[in-house]
């Protein structure tokens, strides 16, 4: 983390750790505390009472944020003839069938989103020890496995952004950007939020959503008032 100057360090000392804010007190608090050399992002995390060991107690899913994430997003689609040519006129980053396997087997990797058409999973399948482990994975559920690459690579390239707890039951995801508007952020973060309220697992046993915080890549991290939250 680069170095704060004394006016930042002052800043964070007159935070007080313990404080609840509102979501516009949050933000407006994370823009002036933004060192404003680079374009930070604005961060939400969840804490849920889940246990994801437990399959029926997993939050896993997609959301589109009305705003977008203000991120680039690489996508690389597993489709042949017209379902490819629709792919990339859409905007894939990369499409192909076993040439594209081989070129992932040999560590190219850098990809946000793979997408699958269903009749190419009998070539994915044979990625599983490669792009599982980065959660790449195309998977049905999610809307990764689709006839429709088109739409699906138009949602990832579009904003869409996908969530899953983690062991600790925390999720967290990017929403935006610092040079976001106030308003885009909010839409944003509020359509984050309701998703992993939607996506309450039927194991959830108590309080669901126990803490929620936004901090951005330098600022600190700041309590929200779980209270405007739906399913808090």
């Amino acid at each position: 983390m680069a170095k704060l100057t004394k006016t930042q360090k002052l800043r964070l000392e007159k935070l007080d750790p313990e404080a609840m804010y509102d979501f516009d007190e949050a933000l407006k608090t994370l823009r002036e505390h933004s060192k404003k050399k680079f374009d930070e992002t604005i961060e939400v995390a969840m804490n849920l009472g889940v246990d994801p060991r437990h399959a029926d107690q997993m939050v896993r899913g997609m959301v589109s944020l009305p705003s977008g994430t203000g991120k680039d997003v690489k996508v690389a689609v597993f489709a042949r003839g017209e379902n490819a040519d629709k792919a990339l006129a859409a905007g894939a980053d990369k499409v192909g069938a076993e040439d594209l396997m081989e070129d992932m087997q040999n560590g190219n990797l850098d990809y946000d989103r793979v997408i699958a058409t269903p009749d190419m999973m009998g070539v994915v399948g044979r990625l599983g020890k490669v792009l599982g482990p980065k959660g790449l994975m195309p998977n049905p559920k999610l809307g990764t496995v689709t006839p429709n690459v088109e739409q699906a690579v138009k949602d990832a390239k579009g904003g869409q952004v996908e969530f899953r707890v983690e062991k600790q039951g925390i999720i967290h995801s990017g929403i935006g950007k610092m040079s976001f508007t106030d308003e885009a952020l909010k839409a944003n973060f509020l359509a984050f939020t309701s998703a992993i309220a939607r996506a309450k697992p039927s194991g959830a046993k108590g309080k669901y959503i126990q803490k929620v915080s936004l901090t951005s890549s330098m600022g600190p991290g700041l309590k929200i008032d779980n209270a405007g939250i739906e399913g808090a």
